[in-house]
């Protein structure tokens, strides 16, 4: 079965389920896209840019090395920073422009081809794996958090989410009639928004409850 023929086979069901209202247009889910893939990107090469201070002096320090818990040059020397032998930073710098190209393509109403979101959004899935692994080590190995690393994991998450509910509405993920009937009604009643909000509100909540006395201070 080709990619029309399966989408033609759910027109019935995507009449009768998609979603309505401004949160399902493209323009708020690229929009959103946008606006966290920049901030992103923006992090990711302040990071770059400490990643080459500090390999020139460990001793360096930032403007946001505000104590002993929030601060990037004690992130940024341990070895999780350079997990791949190079800078974590220097991959968003090569990622998020291409998200960036994909919300913007969007929003000017480019459609990209099935097999390249269900791509996109598996890559996606294990940026988010390796960004929510970076917090777990900041927090319970390395001791420190990187404000900037921060922005990146928040980001990331909306861009992840955002991305899966485009693919969900366009039925990119190859999921069965049943499967994509559930997806459907997920994104309608908005329950992927409640669980982007909550896994934000749990990572706070996390650094509160181990951190918060010396954050707050």
């Amino acid at each position: 079965m080709t990619d029309t023929d399966s989408r033609a086979g759910l027109a019935d069901l995507a009449d009768d389920l998609q979603p309505r209202g401004f949160r399902h247009s493209r323009g708020w889910i690229f929009g959103t896209m946008l606006v966290s893939a920049l901030l992103s990107l923006t992090a990711s090469f302040v990071l770059s840019y400490d990643a080459i201070v500090l390999a020139g002096n460990p001793d360096a320090s930032f403007g946001c090395d505000i104590n002993s818990v929030l601060s990037c040059s004690a992130v940024g020397v341990s070895w999780q920073a350079s997990l791949f032998g190079f800078p974590n930073a220097f991959l968003g710098m090569i990622c998020e422009p291409v998200v960036i190209t994909i919300a913007v393509a969007s929003l000017g109403g480019v459609r990209f081809p099935r097999w390249f979101m269900f791509a996109a959004q598996v890559v996606y899935l294990f940026g988010l794996t390796f960004a929510f692994w970076l917090f777990s080590q900041s927090m319970w190995d390395i001791g420190a958090l990187c404000p900037w690393c921060l922005v990146i994991t928040v980001g990331t998450t909306l861009v992840f989410m955002t991305l899966l509910h485009h693919n969900i509405l366009e039925n990119n993920l190859y999921l069965p009639p049943a499967a994509q009937k559930r997806a459907l009604t997920f994104v309608r009643s908005g329950a992927d928004a409640y669980v982007a909000a909550g896994i934000v509100v749990v990572l706070a909540t996390l650094i509160v409850a181990k951190y918060g006395a010396l954050v707050l201070g």
